[in-house]
């Protein structure tokens, strides 16, 4: 238990990290990889790249701070965070290393106005904090359905529109696929041949039919100097027949709306890929869902049969698609036509596509909190806290 003064001190400190916050975590990655190569074999170094991992932990930072008299509050973000965590083994012997490191950077940016009054007290609140993450993600590990990373053997893959591939595995060993739910990830680990280290990235399932196998996609992301590491090399190295690794399945977005709800599933690019398990679970029970799917053109639409058999087979289910080339950028023009108050808003995409649409809810007073969202990368990095 934090004491009433560690707290007052902690809050104080809540503008300074509001102005130094990613300054502080950047310092923090460089230093900690100085020390630590070896965790570069977790991180996600294309996040470190691009600053969206730096962001992000400021913003959990930020989010302690604030709450710190009550961190309950910040509980969803930490579970959404520890399912990631779990997924990527980071263990519990990680994070003193993160918290000396944390502690260092503060330190290193505000020099003298880091005051060893401030210091101690962002120790002892550093403590209380990581063990909010540990008890959650103990118990996290303990009810995965495998330990660590388990080899699946590829088995199908097919091209879906011009830069996505889905991917059909199945266990090596004798593993028990549990139970799938709609919404969750896997990740997957490679060793890419022109990388020091081990890379990992999580892939959302598209279906979550129960038959011994695992179906995720993977979008080709970038190009040149700026193409995703992983995403590339499943699409250029990995046939039919070769191995990956995969740690259990993980995440929390899920459906979790009221039966009679009508479920507005709004997507971009790769975000289709937990939509598409979410309109199968979904239509099976006989849900009304409307599938709204933002994408470039019209030739790049990743699963447009299997969202076709779906459709065919329920009169509950409609489906949109929005075309850039065609249509433009979906506006709250678009939006107030699909949403009354009966309708969930379920969304994923990109940290552009999320934060525009976003914006176009709020002109429709519909707050971020009233969405079930899920980016691809960090979600604290666009999370109002």
């Amino acid at each position: 238990m934090l004491s009433e003064k560690t707290r007052e001190i902690v809050k104080e400190t809540v503008p300074v990290l509001e102005q130094y916050g990613t300054e502080i975590t950047k310092v923090f990655y460089e230093r900690m990889f100085e020390a630590h190569p070896e965790l570069l074999n977790i991180f996600n170094k294309s996040n470190q790249k691009q600053g969206k991992q730096q962001t992000a932990l400021a913003q959990t930072v930020l989010a302690a701070a604030k709450h710190i008299d009550h961190l309950e509050a910040i509980v969803p973000n930490v579970n959404q965070i520890a399912h990631k965590h779990r997924a990527l083994q980071v263990k519990e012997e990680h994070y003193p290393i993160v918290g000396e490191f944390l502690l260092k950077a503060i330190k290193e940016v505000l020099g003298d106005a880091a005051t060893d009054e401030i210091m101690n007290a962002w120790e002892e609140a550093y403590g209380e904090i990581a063990s909010v993450f540990i008890a959650m993600e103990k118990e996290m590990y303990q009810k995965a359905a495998w330990e660590d990373f388990k080899s699946f053997k590829i088995t199908h893959i097919q091209d879906q529109g011009h830069d996505m591939k889905s991917f059909e595995v199945e266990p090596v060993e004798e593993i028990e696929i549990p139970k799938l739910i709609a919404g969750q990830y896997v990740t997957v680990r490679v060793k890419p041949s022109n990388d020091e280290n081990l890379a990992l990235r999580h892939y959302s399932i598209y279906s979550v039919k129960e038959d011994g196998k695992l179906r995720f996609a993977v979008k080709r992301e970038g190009s040149n100097d700026k193409k995703g590491l992983v995403s590339h090399d499943l699409h250029d190295n990995y046939s039919i027949g070769d191995t990956i690794e995969i740690s259990a399945p993980a995440g929390d977005f899920k459906v979790e709306s009221e039966d009679n709800k009508t479920l507005l599933l709004l997507s971009s690019g790769a975000g289709i890929t937990p939509m598409m398990s979410m309109l199968e679970d979904e239509s099976f029970k006989g849900r009304h869902v409307h599938f709204v799917h933002v994408n470039e053109t019209e030739q790049a639409i990743p699963f447009k049969d299997e969202v076709s058999a779906i459709s065919a087979v329920s009169n509950d289910v409609k489906v949109t698609y929005h075309l850039k080339d065609k249509d433009g950028y979906l506006t709250s023009e678009n939006l107030k036509h699909w949403i009354d108050g009966n309708t969930d808003i379920y969304l994923c995409g990109g940290m552009m596509f999320m934060d525009t649409i976003f914006e176009e809810l709020s002109k429709l007073n519909i707050d971020q909190s009233d969405v079930h969202f899920e980016p691809f990368g960090p979600k604290m990095s666009i999370t109002n806290v």
